[in-house]
């Protein structure tokens, strides 16, 4: 057999074996390692290590960084699950009509998304420290005369408004696409029966978006319980741990404390968490499904 043959009838398994090559190695190979290293008091320092079993999963429960961590994460997650949605429908069914201008539109909407996280989170910090308050004091609005990233009472909403910002530009393309894949003769014939807007929109509209919307859930899952470089860049989890993510905190026990072991089981149940979760979503989504 010719070498030739062999190649021709066989290359097409190349493109395949290299990306399973790279995700073996860079993604399997260390979620493997980081299992491992959960059960181990492993410093990240030295190479040395003591076996220490569930231990750090143990402690996970009587940590209280861990119980304000995972109150701010769930909060946040759900504000970004909610206003992903809900902004995401809205501004799809508006960018779904005929209209001068749409293509503008649509490119300006989606224009966060390619932006840096980290270049974001810097500007909104320089906004909210600078611009914002001398707005504030300019019109006399008191709301926005203070830091708003800095007060305890309103660093949530600052984050997650700068987050929804971002954010939202997925969503949007994606409920965009669901809705023009709508048939028109099923909107023409709701509209010969008489089905109104609202009518049409829960019982046309919303069935035919049930993937998109499954798929934005777990989009917004996955970033808000994983939340890391926003907040990072913007509060660096302050002001007083109040915008510490499950994320910002594993980064700290790592690299701040030097607890790898403990950083890594935090993750792990983090991984397990977003895991059930979406399986549940998914399930539950195809029931509804068109």
């Amino acid at each position: 057999m010719k070498k030739g043959n062999v190649f021709s009838r066989n290359w097409a398994y190349i493109f395949v074996i290299v990306p399973i090559a790279l995700q073996l190695m860079f993604f399997y190979l260390p979620m493997l390692q980081g299992f491992f290293y959960s059960l181990t008091d492993w410093t990240g320092l030295t190479s040395n290590y003591n076996f220490v079993g569930f231990n750090n999963f143990k402690a996970i429960v009587s940590d209280p960084k861990i119980i304000k961590s995972v109150s701010f994460t769930l909060l946040f997650t759900v504000g970004l699950i909610v206003g992903e949605v809900v902004l995401g429908i809205v501004i799809a069914r508006q960018l779904n009509r005929k209209m001068k201008g749409v293509g503008f539109f649509r490119t300006a909407y989606f224009f966060p998304a390619v932006l840096s996280t980290v270049t974001l989170g810097l500007i909104f910090k320089q906004i909210f420290n600078y611009g914002l308050p001398q707005l504030g004091e300019k019109f006399g609005i008191e709301s926005l005369q203070q830091n708003l990233i800095a007060n305890e009472k309103t660093v949530f909403f600052g984050v997650l408004f700068v987050a929804l910002w971002q954010g939202v530009a997925m969503p949007v393309v994606i409920f965009l696409s669901g809705l023009q894949s709508i048939p028109e003769d099923v909107l023409e014939a709701a509209s010969i029966d008489g089905a109104t807007s609202n009518q049409k929109f829960w019982h046309i509209e919303i069935p035919y978006l049930m993937p998109s919307l499954s798929m934005v859930f777990i989009m917004a899952l996955k970033a808000g319980l994983t939340a890391f470089d926003l907040i990072y860049a913007l509060t660096g989890g302050g002001p007083s741990d109040k915008t510490t993510t499950l994320g910002l905190l594993v980064y700290n026990y790592a690299f701040k404390s030097n607890q790898y072991g403990y950083a890594n089981a935090i993750a792990v149940v983090l991984f397990i968490a977003i895991g059930i979760i979406s399986v549940l979503q998914i399930r539950l989504s195809k029931r509804f499904e068109v």
